[in-house]
C-alpha cells in the first residue's frame, strides 16, 4: 500500500472517532476548546485565568495533553478544576481515540466548557480532529509578529487567535500591527484577544467571547 493511502487511512479513522466525540460532548451540551500553541505560549496560564474569569457561570473541564509529565494537570487539578492528563509519549499532538479515552475519566454531566491543552506545537495538532466545537491558538508576544507567515497552517485554520504575554510587547521588538495584519490577511473571520495572564489585561472580553460561544451553543444540550 502506497504511503498516502496509509496516510488517508489514519486521518479517515481518527476523524470518525472525532465525529463519535463531538457527539458525546453534544449528548452533555459541552462546548470544547482546542487550545493550540508553542511550548511556553502560556496555554495552561490561559486555562487558570479563564476558569477565574468564568468562576459562576461555567463549570470547566480540562485535558491536559504533554509529551511528558503531569506538571500542568496538577496547576489545574490544585485550582479544583476536573482534569484528565494524556502524555503521548513523544507524538507531538493529541488525537481523536486519547481524547475518546479521556472523556471516560471526566465528569461530563459537571462540565460545561471542556478546554484540550494540545501538545506545544504549531505544526501537527492542527492536522487532527479531536471532536472539539472550537479550535484557538494563543501567539505570545515573545515568539515574534511573523509566525503566521511561518505557520500559516494553524493561524488559517483556528476561530480564534490569543495573543499573549502582551505586559512584554514595550520590552522586546515586536509589531502588534503587523501581527494582526497578517493573520487579517490569511484569516478574516478568526477573533484576536489581546492579553496578559500576568496582568490581567484583556481576560475578560476573551471570556466573554467564550461565554457568548457557549450561550449559542447552549440549545443543542
Amino acid at each position: 500500500m502506497k504511503k498516502v493511502e496509509v496516510v488517508t487511512d489514519i486521518m479517515s479513522a481518527n476523524d470518525q472517532i472525532a465525529q463519535e466525540n463531538a457527539e458525546t460532548l453534544r449528548a452533555h451540551g459541552i462546548l470544547t476548546v482546542n487550545l493550540m500553541a508553542s511550548p511556553g505560549a502560556g496555554k495552561t496560564s490561559l486555562i487558570l485565568e479563564t476558569a477565574r474569569a468564568l468562576d459562576g457561570r461555567l463549570r470547566l473541564g480540562v485535558i491536559e495533553g504533554d509529551v511528558a509529565s503531569r506538571i500542568d494537570a496538577d496547576k489545574v487539578a490544585a485550582a479544583g478544576i476536573p482534569v484528565v492528563q494524556i502524555n503521548t509519549g513523544g507524538a507531538c499532538h493529541l488525537d481523536a481515540p486519547m481524547i475518546r479515552q479521556a472523556l471516560r475519566a471526566l465528569p461530563l454531566d459537571e462540565i460545561d466548557l471542556l478546554i484540550v491543552e494540545n501538545v506545544g506545537n504549531l505544526i501537527c495538532p492542527v492536522e487532527f480532529r479531536l471532536g472539539e466545537t472550537l479550535r484557538v491558538m494563543i501567539a505570545s508576544v515573545p515568539e515574534g509578529h511573523d509566525k503566521p507567515y511561518k505557520y500559516p497552517g494553524i493561524f488559517t485554520a483556528v476561530e480564534a487567535v490569543v495573543i499573549n504575554k502582551m505586559d512584554l510587547a514595550p520590552y522586546v521588538d515586536f509589531d502588534l500591527g503587523a501581527l494582526h495584519e497578517a493573520i487579517r490577511g490569511m484569516n478574516p473571520r478568526a477573533e484576536i484577544f489581546e492579553v496578559s495572564c500576568r496582568t490581567g489585561e484583556g481576560i475578560g472580553r476573551w471570556a466573554e467571547w467564550l461565554w457568548a460561544q457557549w450561550q449559542a451553543y447552549r440549545p443543542a444540550k
